[in-house]
């Protein structure tokens, strides 16, 4: 067996940068970038690793929705 057959993954509950950007739509340097600057969402810091939780990311992109005039209900 090599070592990367007996290497641990990260659990489901956390995802590295490049699958964080996939979920989110971005490039990965546009991740890293937003994440030196303060921006972007919440993370995990292990050691010197970023990893994401899959709530964390829905959470930011529910805080991102613009409400319209046509997307709110008219009252009657």
């Amino acid at each position: 067996m090599t070592t990367k057959e007996t290497a641990i993954s990260p659990p489901a509950a956390r995802l590295d940068a490049a699958s964080a950007a996939e979920w989110l739509g971005l490039s990965k340097s546009t991740l890293d970038k937003m994440r030196c600057e303060g921006r972007g969402p919440r993370y995990l810091r292990v050691g010197k690793r970023c990893f994401y939780r899959p709530a964390d990311l829905d959470a930011y992109l529910d805080a991102a929705v613009v409400e319209t005039a046509d997307s709110r209900a008219l009252p009657r």
